[in-house]
């Protein structure tokens, strides 16, 4: 007698678990495919694409080798842009205002104003920059500053408004020191260095 309530206990339980079973097969939905094989639904990549690209693309965060090599190549470049952009006779910094903190966006176009209210005006060839060497590189909080001198050649003078040179030589290629100091948040999207800095 008790083993035939042992077996009414049986198929209770096994009612009870399909049961059971049958509803959540309800409220959670049945298998797409991607779950026993491992794959993402496409909806799902586009979202996860999507929200990557949104990412902050972060610097190299120590700074090694690779990081510093890539950084004197845009440096060199940056270098050229501004020196060449101070030398055209327009009277602001255009070209090169995105590599420029405030400060020295004001401090350039203060320099030019002043030069063009003199009646001067510059001519200068930039040859080429023959170093350009890391000389310090600090990071404090998400602020990373790297110093670099550059050692470059150009060729300069300075004409008044009747042409007369008033200083410089435009036949002598001259050898410039500069120490420039560049910073960047590394938490920020925009990849690009700011010239902070000119170290006298």
């Amino acid at each position: 007698m008790s083993y035939s309530f042992e077996y009414i206990d049986i198929i209770l339980l096994a009612m009870i678990a399909g049961f059971i079973f049958l509803r959540l097969r309800g409220i959670l939905g049945k298998r797409t495919g991607f779950e026993g094989k491992g794959k993402v639904p496409p909806q799902i990549k586009e979202v996860i694409k999507s929200i990557n690209q949104d990412q902050p693309k972060k610097i190299n965060e120590n700074f090694d080798k690779d990081a510093q090599d890539e950084f004197i190549k845009g440096a060199k470049i940056a270098y050229e842009t501004v020196i060449t952009d101070f030398s055209d006779n327009d009277n602001k910094i255009t070209t090169s205002k995105p590599l420029l903190n405030s400060e020295i966006f004001n401090q350039f176009n203060q320099a030019l104003k002043e030069r063009s209210a003199r009646g001067h005006f510059a001519e200068i060839t930039f040859i080429g920059v023959n170093s350009a060497t890391i000389k310090e590189h600090k990071k404090i909080g998400k602020i990373l500053n790297v110093t670099v001198d550059f050692i470059a050649e150009v060729i300069t003078c300075i004409k008044d408004k009747d042409k007369k040179i008033v200083s410089g030589d435009p036949e002598k290629i001259k050898k410039i020191y500069d120490t420039w100091v560049f910073s960047r948040d590394t938490t920020s999207s925009n990849p690009n260095w700011q010239l902070v800095n000119i170290l006298t």
